[in-house]
């Protein structure tokens, strides 16, 4: 098991890999799903073997709300359906803090539970606010879950110039879901996972 690694450097990293994502041309993707809530786009990784997925569309709140929702804390548990726990393990200044999570079953339990150990930190971006994460080498791992890995993800949230009460979100997801697992079935949960997470946030904003 590693130690913690310092947070500052950490968190600086994380933005700047996310921003340099958040750069790239639209000529770069290839739509892998499309809902009334969110378009998908993917592109091969750099990190790993898998996908790097980018997520985009229009949510009915202010900036703030969104990020409440999605960021670690108290909101998450109550309507990511896909989250079954989480636990913050440290919390560190600045809007950082490490947390342990459980996903369920997905596509009939052919993709089992999983477990993450995430790094997580949210700063502001332009006239909204990134929240962003890396999985971390750290802590025992439970014995009914499989831990996952997630390479560098995150969250951008910037209201609509022309209606401040709408904001555009955009995700950026490189999940390692580690195991003996069909690479169709993750790149079909994943396109999957992304759309649900909009229309899931949507119904949750609105209570």
């Amino acid at each position: 098991m590693e130690p913690l690694p310092s947070p500052a450097p950490l968190a600086a990293r994380l933005r700047n890999t996310l921003v340099r994502y958040h750069g790239i041309a639209g000529a770069e993707w290839r739509v892998a799903r499309k809902t009334k809530d969110a378009t998908v786009w993917r592109k091969p990784s750099e990190e790993f073997s898998g996908y790097l997925y980018k997520a985009q569309g229009v949510v009915e709140d202010v900036t703030n709300r969104i990020v409440d929702h999605i960021r670690p804390g108290p909101y998450r548990l109550d309507w990511d359906s896909l989250m079954t726990s989480m636990d913050i393990l440290e919390t560190f200044e600045e809007n950082c803090c490490v947390m342990r999570y459980t996903t369920a079953g997905q596509l009939w339990n052919i993709i089992a539970p999983r477990e993450f150990v995430d790094f997580s930190y949210t700063t502001s971006y332009e006239d909204g606010l990134l929240t962003c994460g890396i999985s971390l080498d750290y802590g025992e791992v439970r014995p009914d879950f499989v831990r996952g890995f997630n390479h560098p993800c995150g969250w951008f949230c910037v209201p609509l110039k022309d209606c401040p009460n709408h904001s555009l979100l955009t995700g950026y997801i490189q999940t390692e879901l580690r195991g003996m697992l069909p690479q169709s079935a993750v790149d079909t949960a994943m396109s999957s996972t992304l759309t649900n997470f909009y229309s899931d946030l949507k119904k949750a904003l609105k209570k």
